[in-house]
């Protein structure tokens, strides 16, 4: 069984090695017969770098050729998913490829790498992109370091990410927040303490600087005790209650009894944040 190379040179070594081992052949492949890899990382493309792309191709075309592989009827796109989505945004018919005969394991881990290693994917993309090598190729994290070129810390710090709630990381992904205010995020132990700081972070739109001086207050009040109430203490039902809520809606929740009613108090802090409400609650 052929060797692995290491990465660290660059995603052109596993390339150049698939090349020898499996064939390669150019050609220009219609557009409607490429398809991306379902387990690639990227999901979220800047709007402005892929403007400038578009207009780039549409002036002088797609100059370097995808990396596919044949699937049945259609092509796998292995590396360049970018390049193949603005071509289509440039009404390009055609695209030229380079079909490399490899394995789905192989297809997969240069799909992996190839993204890894470009400097303008979201942390949380890059994130969850480590995590996919450790799973699918049963790999330690001084592993995967090795292969993409980067040292043990920077992936077991990409990773910490991942024990974002859910709420945080779509912030991280739409670009509310940058990695510096996750990572000061992730030094709160307590769930509803983070989420609690996520809200200041994402309303007053703080900087990291702020956003760790605002982590900092809280630890600071969570180690010398949180206050009493100074009149009759909340219903531990209702306390319950609102904590899975906060929890299920990743924002602020709030029980407020009255009599045999109250009302339920929930937060949001702009439009997408309401939007998002609103698709967690299914109501269009």
């Amino acid at each position: 069984m052929a060797k692995r190379p290491a990465l660290g040179k660059g995603i052109g070594a596993l390339l150049s090695s698939a090349s020898h081992e499996g064939g390669r052949k150019y050609f220009l492949c219609p557009i409607e017969e490429l398809k991306p890899h379902s387990r690639q990382p990227r999901k979220t493309f800047d709007d402005g770098k892929m403007a400038e792309l578009v207009a780039s191709i549409r002036e002088k075309g797609v100059i370097q050729p995808l990396v596919v592989r044949q699937l049945g009827d259609h092509y796998q796109i292995i590396a360049g998913e970018r390049r193949w989505r603005a071509a289509q945004k440039a009404g390009l018919r055609e695209i030229p490829v380079v079909i490399q005969d490899v394995s789905e394991d192989w297809a997969l881990e240069v799909a992996l790498i190839e993204n890894i290693q470009r400097e303008d994917l979201n942390p949380i993309e890059e994130a969850e992109a480590y995590r996919n090598l450790i799973e699918s190729f049963d790999l330690s994290q001084e592993e995967v370091a090795k292969r993409v070129g980067k040292d043990r810390s920077t992936v077991a710090n990409a990773l910490r990410l991942l024990r974002l709630p859910d709420v945080v990381r779509e912030d991280v992904l739409a670009n509310r927040m940058s990695m510096g205010h996750a990572r000061a995020l992730l030094s709160l132990e307590e769930e509803e303490d983070l989420l609690e700081a996520r809200q200041q972070v994402v309303h007053k739109h703080l900087s990291v600087r702020e956003t760790e001086a605002l982590v900092k207050r809280i630890k600071s009040i969570v180690a010398g005790g949180r206050p009493k109430a100074k009149e009759t203490s909340p219903d531990p039902q209702l306390v319950h209650l609102a904590g899975e809520l906060k929890r299920a809606l990743g924002t602020q929740v709030k029980i407020i009894p009255r009599g045999k009613g109250g009302k339920i108090e929930i937060s949001y802090f702009n439009p997408t944040d309401l939007d998002r409400l609103l698709e967690v609650l299914k109501i269009s």
